[in-house]
């Protein structure tokens, strides 16, 4: 694999945050489940078909200050895990602690307000998200309105100050705009100001970026990051694009079916990955660096869909589509048995048999001389 070099700092980075201030662990997540039933004809009697594990068994943690990436395809749980540290589903098993106070069972009342101010959403999609018969000052006001901050004077203030901080300036040019004049890029600015009339902790960003066009998203992403250093901010960047988790986190977890295959600092995941699903996943990157001269990029592309989460395969749940599996002697122990996390280093563990021990797989991908002039 050609060696890669991390994008220009330059274009979406901010001033550092300190050691300190992203060692204290602002939330943890224990044991986490989140299961859905499956329902068919034997609902009318009580009778399900089974359940689809979204989420199952993932202990997290977040520090203060951080962005941790969680990255995976569709279906492998890190929307649902986002929706439950925001509260908008219900975890089936599992604890989750919010500055070491126990949160799991805070639903409802003068509590569930409280821990909302402290922790707020960003949603992937602009449009579904505003209303479009709401102005923008109505939308970034609503939040102030439900938890009962302040005089209408109060409120307004505050509006115009978190568009300001989002971007949108002269935020009183934006305040009483409706949905419909404003372009992409502004509407999800008006979204993260949503996010931060309330002077959250925690902001979980469910692919912040994925709906903008290539061209806006560096900008968003540095405003992200500049929030970060300016309010103190830690993210839960939910994504599926591995190269805009390399850009903006200081960890990633890497989900697969509801389980975490591999977690650690940025660099540490990108350059020397642990997992085989984490290794192709890098593979498929575009890299800002050509192949050496006579040399072109070989990726490996995973074969097959990604089993039914309601029928998850038996041991390592990605021995099916594992490269490796079909490659080594440890075939049957990969469909009998599941695998732990297994330390690679500091803070870097993958959840893969051949890790065991701290082993590091050789790549699978590798920048080779073509045989022939194939493309």
């Amino acid at each position: 694999m050609t060696e890669t070099t991390k994008p220009a700092p330059a274009l979406v980075t901010s001033a550092p945050v300190s050691s300190s201030a992203i060692s204290a662990p602002l939330l943890r997540l224990a044991g986490l489940e989140v299961h859905f039933p499956v329902r068919g004809a034997g609902a009318l009697l009580g009778r399900n078909k089974g359940v689809v594990r979204a989420v199952d068994g993932i202990d997290l943690k977040i520090r203060r200050g951080e962005v941790l990436a969680l990255v995976g395809e569709s279906g492998s749980g890190k929307t649902t895990t986002g929706r439950v540290v925001v509260k908008l589903t219900r975890p089936t098993a599992g604890s989750m602690e919010l500055e070491g106070v126990d949160v799991t069972d805070v639903w409802g009342g003068r509590a569930l307000k409280t821990y909302r101010r402290r922790v707020q959403l960003i949603f992937q999609d602009p449009y579904e998200t505003l209303n479009p018969r709401q102005t923008i000052h109505d939308f970034v006001a609503e939040p102030l309105e439900v938890q009962g901050i302040g005089t209408r004077e109060d409120r307004t203030a505050r509006v115009l100050a978190a568009l300001d901080a989002a971007g949108l300036r002269p935020a009183a040019d934006f305040a009483f705009r409706f949905p419909h004049e404003l372009s992409g890029g502004q509407r999800q600015r008006v979204v993260i100001a949503g996010a931060l009339v309330l002077d959250p902790e925690l902001i979980v960003a469910d692919e912040p970026v994925s709906m903008l066009d290539v061209s806006i998203r560096t900008e968003i992403l540095k405003l992200m990051l500049d929030l970060r250093s300016g309010r103190d901010l830690t993210y839960l960047f939910i994504t599926h694009d591995l190269s805009v988790a390399w850009v903006i986190a200081d960890r990633i977890a890497v989900m697969y079916l509801g389980k975490i295959m591999e977690i650690g600092p940025a660099e540490e995941v990108i350059r020397r990955p642990g997992h085989p699903y984490a290794q192709a996943l890098v593979s498929v990157m575009p890299s800002p660096e050509p192949p050496a001269a006579g040399a072109r990029q070989r990726r490996e592309i995973l074969e097959g869909e990604t089993p039914d989460a309601a029928h998850i395969p038996t041991g390592c749940r990605f021995h099916p589509r594992c490269p490796w599996a079909a490659r080594v002697g440890i075939m049957d122990r990969c469909r009998k048995e599941e695998p732990p996390l297994f330390p690679m280093g500091e803070e870097h563990a993958a959840a893969c048999w051949l890790a065991e021990g701290g082993k590091v797989l050789a790549p699978l991908t590798r920048a080779v001389a073509p045989a022939s002039s194939e493309v």
